[in-house]
């Protein structure tokens, strides 16, 4: 797994890499949004649907940590072991609104993800178990979390969208 010096590293990679994932959308049609094709396991509308749902998951464990309440990971609905029937709830969640529409929820929550790394210390970001919601035995630090949540897919999805787009 990459890794990042600091702070401004990890935000301009999250930059870098959710311009190009977003650019891929700009000659995709919205009737298009909803095709299938063969040899991808997406939709252009699942393959964003799944970025603002785990971009969404992401904010909401931060917030729900500060004001308290238990963090359930993935969701109190989904357990790690039920990540299908997860992705699906994020597709039927975002399925009603544009291709348009989802671009922009998404823009949002990466720059919300972006003013939120701005506020976090260092120590925070970049060392293990300093959040409840990303103490797992794995012992990731925050920053690990944020990383396969925007840069990872941002990278994967967008091979994605370019082979659906053959």
């Amino acid at each position: 797994m990459q890794n990042y010096k600091d702070k401004t590293e990890l935000i301009e990679e999250i930059r870098k890499r959710y311009l190009l994932y977003d650019q891929e959308f700009d000659d995709i049609k919205e009737k298009e949004k909803n095709l299938l094709k063969s040899g991808i396991d997406k939709t252009p509308s699942q393959n964003i649907s799944y970025q603002i749902g785990w971009t969404h998951l992401l904010l909401q464990w931060e917030a729900d940590e500060k004001k308290g309440i238990e963090v359930k990971t993935p969701t109190p609905d989904y357990k790690w072991n039920n990540l299908k029937g997860l992705y699906q709830s994020f597709y039927n969640e975002y399925a009603s609104y544009s291709l348009a529409e989802q671009r922009v929820l998404l823009q949002k929550q990466v720059d919300e993800i972006i003013e939120w790394i701005e506020k976090l210390d260092d120590k925070i970001l970049f060392e293990a178990e300093q959040r409840k919601w990303a103490t797992t035995p794995a012992k990731w630090p925050v920053w690990k979390w944020i990383h396969i949540n925007t840069v990872a897919p941002f990278k994967n999805f967008r091979t994605q969208l370019r082979k659906w787009k053959k």
